[in-house]
């Protein structure tokens, strides 16, 4: 099943940041979303992931089959690696995390307390969750941020495997994965802002 978006516009902070953007991703396939900073990279990607509502346009094949990381990790500090990692899979109703520890390299940290591990491991947590959430599409918002050139390959690895096994990835991302993806450059997406005197227009 394909995740589609036709013509969505998402506004941050109640101002619209994109406009009519269009894109398909089929089971197997990476994009990579590309532009400057601010431009929305992030809240279009939070929109796709249900955490806020598109202002115009729709999005199918998203509904229950994404599984979003952003730029925080979503561990809970107080837990050891692998419990936050079994809870993630209670959650999503998933079995063994196994795969998801060797991924990332932390089967070593599996006692530690999250809360206590340096900013690249919380990352390889946070990114390891995806492997226990069961779902077909992941949404990644700078991915490889706190990572160092060898977790980036596991990273980009688990990418590959994923694809493999029919899932999809949409990502925002400056870094090279060596990952074939297909590129959607933002930059000519840019919303028109409400004329200064549109008062009531700025925040419709």
């Amino acid at each position: 099943m394909e995740l589609i978006l036709d013509r969505v516009s998402v506004a941050r902070g109640g101002v619209p940041v994109l406009a009519e953007v269009s894109l398909r991703l089929a089971p197997g396939r990476a994009l990579v979303l590309r532009g400057p900073n601010g431009i929305g990279k992030t809240t279009l990607l939070r929109t796709i992931a249900g955490l806020q509502p598109p202002v115009a346009g729709t999005i199918a094949g998203a509904e229950e089959r994404v599984a979003y990381a952003g730029h925080a990790d979503g561990i809970k500090p107080t837990l050891t690696v692998a419990e936050n990692l079994a809870f993630w899979a209670s959650v999503f109703g998933t079995e063994g995390i196994g795969a998801a520890l060797a991924a990332y390299q932390l089967e070593v940290l599996g006692w530690r307390m999250a809360g206590t591990l340096s900013a690249g491991q919380k990352r390889r947590l946070g990114l390891a969750r995806l492997l226990v959430t069961g779902r077909p599409v992941w949404v990644l918002d700078e991915p490889t941020v706190s990572l160092d050139a060898e977790a980036v390959g596991w990273f980009a690895g688990a990418v590959r495997t994923h694809l493999a096994a029919g899932g999809s990835a949409l990502m925002a991302t400056h870094i090279d994965l060596g990952i074939e993806a297909e590129v959607l450059e933002l930059s000519g997406h840019r919303a028109v802002l409400p004329a200064l005197d549109d008062f009531d227009g700025a925040f419709a």
